[in-house]
Order: C-alpha cells, then sequence, then structure tokens
C-alpha cells in the first residue's frame, strides 16, 4: 500500500468514527428525549420537535435504521484498521487493529457521544433530527426485512411482539415521573402527593375513602322536630343520613340549609315543619365503585353525598364529595371542623396513632410506605398481621415497623405506637423494661380490610 492510499485509509477511519459517534448519540438522545417536552414544544410550533415526535412515534425503526448505520460504519473501520495494521505490522497487525479500534470505538463512538448526548437529549435530538430523518428513509427497505425476520424468530420461539406493546402503562409511566422529580428536588412533599393521590384515584374504591358506618352521625326521622332540629345545629355536617324504626332503613338525607329554608318559612316554630317534605331521596353507592368513577357521578347528579353499600346491600358507611377531593388536595379543614387527633408525633421517633386512622392518611402525614392493598385503618393491618385480635401491650414487627398495642376498647385497637425500625426507641425501651409484653412476629404481606 503507498503512503497516499495508507493517509487515505487512516482518514476514512477517521470520518468512520466520527459517524459512529453520530450514530451512537443519536439513538442515546432520541431514546431518552421525553416525548411529553416534545410534544409541548411541537404544539408550540417547533418544527424540530414535530420531526422528533414523529421518530420516536416510530421508535423500532428509528433504533433500526440507527443500528443498521452504526453496525456498517463500525465494521467498515475495523476492516480498513486490519488492513493498514497488516502493511505496518504484517500478520501481528490484526491483534494490533483489534485493540486499537476497541479503544477507538469504545472512547470517541460509545463512550463519549452517548455522554454528551445523554447530558442534554433533548437538545441533542432536535440537532440531529433532520439528518436522522433522512437515513431513516434511505435504510427503510433493510429495516423492515429486518424487522420482519426478528418477528418471525421470535414467533418461533413463543414471543410475540405487537406494534402497540408498552411494558408500563400511562398511569405507571407517570408516577414514575412524579417519583423521580420528587426524589431530585423537583417537586416537593406536597405536590408528590397531589399528583399521585390524582393518579390513584382509578385504583381506589370508596370503600378506601368513606366514613365508616361506626362514625357516621345519622338522625332517627321519628324523633320528634325540636330534637331533630338541636341535632342537626348540633352537628359540624351539613347532610345528616335519616333512618326510620331500625337503623339500617335509611329514608333520606337532611340539608341544613334545607332545614333552615324550612324554620325560615315556619317563622321558626320547629313543630311547624313537615321532615318528610325537606329530606332528600337517599342515594347508595357499591362499596366496589372506583373514586375515579364516583367522582364523575358526583358531578353528573349534582350531589355530594352518597351512602355506600356492600354486596349483601348492608350500609357499610358514607362518602362525600370532600373525601374524594381530600385524595388530592390533602385533608380539608373548615371552621366548623371538629379536630380530631389521629396522630401525635413522639420525641423518640415513633408516633402515637388512632386505630382507625386510615394507613393512606398515615403515610402522606410521615412519609412511609406501609402497605394498603387490603387493610384501609392501621388497626386492620395490624390484626391481619398478628392473625388475632391483640391484647394491650403487646407488641408486632412488620414491615419495617413496630408496633405497639396502647389500648382496646371490647374488639377495637384504639390506639397504638409506630416505632420506625433502625430509630432510637427510648421511650419504648423503658416501657418494655416496666411493663410486661408479648413480642409476636408477622412476615406477611396482605392485610385483612379493617374499619375502626
Amino acid at each position: 500500500m503507498s503512503t497516499a492510499n495508507l493517509w487515505l485509509a487512516i482518514g476514512a477511519i477517521l470520518v468512520l468514527l466520527f459517524l459512529s459517534g453520530f450514530f451512537s448519540g443519536s439513538e442515546t438522545a432520541l431514546t431518552a428525549a421525553s416525548r411529553a417536552r416534545m410534544h409541548q414544544m411541537a404544539k408550540g410550533g417547533n418544527k424540530r420537535a414535530m420531526l422528533v415526535a414523529r421518530l420516536i412515534a416510530a421508535r423500532e425503526r428509528l433504533i433500526g435504521a440507527l443500528l443498521l448505520g452504526n453496525n456498517l460504519v463500525n465494521i467498515l473501520a475495523s476492516a480498513l484498521a486490519t488492513t493498514v495494521f497488516i502493511n505496518l505490522f504484517g500478520q501481528s497487525g490484526v491483534a494490533l487493529a483489534t485493540l486499537v479500534m476497541t479503544g477507538l470505538v469504545l472512547i470517541f463512538a460509545e463512550v463519549l457521544p452517548k455522554t454528551w448526548a445523554i447530558s442534554n437529549p433533548e437538545r441533542f435530538a432536535l440537532a440531529v433530527s433532520p439528518i436522522v430523518r433522512v437515513l431513516v428513509a434511505v435504510f427503510a427497505p433493510v429495516v423492515i426485512g429486518v424487522e420482519m425476520i426478528v418477528r418471525l424468530m421470535l414467533r418461533m420461539v413463543g414471543i410475540n411482539v405487537n406494534d402497540d406493546t408498552s411494558i408500563l402503562s400511562a398511569h405507571e409511566e407517570l408516577r414514575g415521573a412524579v417519583d423521580l422529580q420528587h426524589k431530585e428536588g423537583g417537586l416537593v412533599k406536597a405536590e408528590r402527593d397531589r399528583l399521585g393521590g390524582l393518579l390513584d384515584l382509578a385504583q381506589l374504591e370508596v370503600s378506601d375513602v368513606m366514613i365508616h358506618r361506626t362514625n357516621m352521625v345519622a338522625l332517627n326521622a321519628d324523633d320528634s322536630l325540636p330534637t331533630l332540629v338541636d341535632a342537626a345545629l348540633a352537628s359540624p355536617y351539613t347532610r345528616l343520613p335519616l333512618w326510620r324504626g331500625e337503623t339500617d332503613n335509611f329514608v333520606g338525607v337532611l340539608h341544613a340549609k334545607d332545614l333552615l329554608r324550612a324554620l325560615h318559612a315556619a317563622g321558626g316554630d320547629s313543630e311547624k315543619i313537615d321532615i318528610d317534605q325537606i329530606i332528600t331521596p337517599t342515594w347508595f353507592v357499591p362499596d366496589t365503585t372506583t373514586l375515579q368513577d364516583q367522582l364523575n357521578a358526583f358531578l353528573r347528579h349534582k350531589s355530594h353525598f352518597a351512602l355506600v353499600v356492600d354486596e349483601y346491600g348492608e350500609v357499610m358507611g358514607l362518602v362525600t364529595l370532600e373525601d374524594i377531593l381530600e385524595e388530592i388536595v390533602g385533608e380539608i379543614a373548615d371552621e366548623h371542623d371538629v379536630e380530631l387527633e389521629g396522630l401525635r408525633p413522639q420525641a423518640d421517633g415513633s408516633v402515637i396513632v388512632e386505630g382507625s386512622v386510615p394507613i393512606r392518611d398515615l403515610n402522606r402525614a410521615t412519609d412511609w410506605s406501609m402497605p394498603d392493598d387490603e387493610a384501609t385503618t392501621i388497626a386492620g393491618l395490624v390484626i391481619h398481621e398478628a392473625r388475632m385480635i391483640p391484647e394491650e401491650r403487646q407488641i408486632f414487627t412488620f414491615h419495617g415497623f413496630r408496633f405497639t398495642v396502647l389500648k382496646r376498647d371490647k374488639n377495637r385497637i384504639t390506639h397504638l405506637r409506630i416505632m420506625p425500625l433502625g430509630q432510637k426507641a427510648k421511650h419504648v425501651a423503658a416501657t418494655s423494661t416496666t411493663q410486661p409484653v408479648v413480642a409476636a412476629q408477622a412476615q406477611t404481606s396482605a392485610q385483612l380490610p379493617e374499619h375502626s
């Protein structure tokens, strides 16, 4: 090989390495670029963003074209390098060419361009998209043939790959993005909880957020009118279910504003009010209704209140529009709400919590991650894991927490102390040395539904 041809071959190798780096960087940038950001930029009229969005939409063809180009230039560069080294060093040039090309391709055609591309994938993708579009169009026939061969071979081993195959649902992708933004500091905890609550509406049922039957405030429709008026005025709620004859026989809902209008019309004389004329019909909804469906139903019916029934038609509790909205924005309190102290943080890192506190609310308040797939309340979680009704002062350890039963009322756990394992539990240790406790270990991951 002449000197001119030698330098020509070296120049060609350098150009091919540059092209290999271009293909590698383009693949990384276009696969890492945010589809949502490209979509938003495209809506703003950015033509290159529109081009990137179209390329990403046909991801399989895009990757196939880039891989085809990358392999072509790498193989050609390696062949030229082998020829050059054989002319310079004889047969030992094959080994030398392999070592040199491996280092050059690794550094300048793989690591460097991919690191550059991943540092700002959207900007890199916008810059290379016009060239990549041409390459995808040129390589399209070959890529289509390769796709057909690959799909046929995968089908032969029982793997069916569809064009619309997606590993993650849209909800899972959004949730992953929200959690990642919170971890990286882009979202504060309150913002993460609001977005997470919105995404959870389709997975949660009304039984997860309802006010349980034991905590409902209901009035007897057969009571005297003054008694009903006094009870309605004393209640912090504007809507009160009414029962007649039996506590399971709900006949309607009394709205405080309707009662006020009736009192005004009667000149303030409650004896002149016919309670059956001002109550509204009771709306019953199944306990398995998702919060998303129930929210839509509330909006359609222009209603804020419904009673929740199980599969046997028994009333389990009630759900309001406010209960659903609180899953998104957090606890809503006004000047008429009765403050119930359900959670008390302790100096040793533990918390004292009422057994009726929902697990989801506890997780939000403490940023813990106790499982709530089955159990609704923290007492339900403990009863399921213990496989029994615990006694006072019993201690259970599961899911990375130590639970101490502080108080029990009949078969209900009313107060617990919860200590995250790994924290210094000075108070718990002192208590265990002065009073007898029984330790039990529970390692199961499912929970028994419980409404305390």
